[in-house]
């Protein structure tokens, strides 16, 4: 077995790791929310979010794949491609390592992160300052500011006004049944847009910009109907008070909840995967192309990884965001997923390398704030910071040790 094979071996084990870890840290994305406000149990949300992200990742995910270096390093500046397969393979291995280390400490960290602090690393080390791509690094930093912040206002803002407009009213059966099929069609015109904007397959129907704003308003003008027509089985029975309402912020929360899951799987499969498929296309051709094919079974193999993870680990970091960050209703768990969905749906659009596990975190913060600053818990706040701060620093030197003992060993 030549140096080639060998590593594309053990690169399929570290991108089953990353997978699994990915799977454990980033449910909490799509599932914390609906788990601290009660609308399904840790069991169901695992259950859940493990279909959900594998089919997300199996079916939606992209079959060609940009390859690891994210834009952060020019591999064309590293002439050996064995370097660049050894840098790769530490890369998501050092990544993996950080992901699992945050998850056993119950803290949300950013996956796509922990990978661009890899291959800063492995890249400085391999090719010198000169191979980095500092602009791109600088917009890294930057997005710690503005995914949570972002998300935070658009989950107050909304949060607020369905406390003004609904839960502080007299008549909250009545504005319920009112406000209820607007946010209906609002949820569905976000998850349209995002399908359309984010998903690999959503791209891949290379509609114009205004064909997708035509189609994605349609279905959501179809859903504000049928919401009207159904109003009264949608609020539920008015005995039942401020529940009622909850009851009906819960079914549109669940909705979006399995959404983000889907989505989550389809994106998020290329942190784990991409690596592999760029060290298998180094081991059979010895060059590195900007693409790399996935084949079905890495793509299996990740969405596998995915659901196991969630199935085992996934309850640790979804019972921080969702229950130790703030206390959440319906109400304002259903704020918190259309703001931190509507946070990475707009960025993305605008080309800003936001996170959505941050966007997740400021959104519950946001709707603590709503509430008082003695409603969020800065203390856990805190820690998770600490953690994103230290997220690629402490990724790329995990990179740079991997690497300089693996490359003293095999070169």
């Amino acid at each position: 077995m030549d140096i080639y094979d060998l590593f594309f071996y053990m690169s399929l084990f570290a991108g089953f790791m990353m997978a699994f870890n990915l799977g454990a840290n980033d449910v909490a994305n799509s599932m914390a929310s609906a788990v601290g406000a009660k609308a399904i149990t840790i069991r169901q949300a695992v259950l859940i979010a493990g279909t959900l992200n594998f089919a997300g990742a199996v079916l939606l995910g992209s079959h060609v794949t940009a390859t690891v270096s994210k834009g952060i390093i020019n591999p064309a500046a590293i002439s050996d491609p064995k370097i660049i397969m050894i840098g790769m393979f530490s890369a998501l291995l050092a990544a993996g390592v950080w992901v699992l280390i945050s998850t056993l400490t119950a803290l949300p960290v950013s996956s796509t992160h922990s990978i661009v602090g890899a291959i800063l690393g492995f890249g400085l080390v391999a090719g010198g300052p000169d191979v980095v791509n500092w602009l791109k690094m600088v917009g890294i930093v930057m997005s710690w500011i503005i995914s949570p912040f972002f998300a935070a206002i658009i989950a107050f803002a909304i949060f607020t006004h369905i406390r003004k407009t609904i839960l502080f009213k007299k008549d909250f059966i009545y504005q319920a049944k009112k406000w209820a099929p607007i946010w209906m069609g609002l949820t569905v015109l976000l998850i349209s847009l995002s399908f359309l904007y984010k998903t690999p397959m959503g791209k891949s129907l290379k509609l114009p910009f205004l064909g997708s704003l035509a189609l994605a308003f349609g279905i959501a003008a179809l859903v504000w109907l049928a919401g009207r027509v159904t109003i009264n089985k949608i609020v539920g029975d008015p005995e039942e008070g401020a529940e009622a309402v909850e009851a009906t912020f819960r079914k549109l929360q669940v909705g979006t909840s399995c959404y983000v899951a889907l989505s989550q799987g389809a994106n998020d499969v290329a942190n784990a995967i991409g690596p592999v498929a760029a060290i298998y296309l180094i081991s059979k051709e010895h060059v590195l192309l900007a693409k790399a094919d996935v084949p079905m079974g890495l793509l299996v193999m990740g969405g596998l990884g995915i659901a196991i993870g969630i199935a085992l680990m996934g309850h640790r970091v979804m019972g921080t965001v969702g229950e130790k960050i703030t206390v959440l209703t319906n109400t304002r768990g259903f704020a918190v997923d259309f703001g931190a969905a509507s946070t990475v749906l707009a960025a993305s659009n605008l080309g800003l390398p936001v996170s959505s596990t941050h966007a997740a975190v400021g959104a519950v913060v946001g709707v603590g704030l709503a509430r008082g600053f003695s409603a969020v818990n800065f203390k856990i706040l805190g820690r998770i910071v600490l953690y994103w701060v230290l997220t690629v620093p402490i990724a790329a030197i995990t990179s740079i040790t991997i690497f300089s003992l693996l490359k003293w060993a095999c070169i």
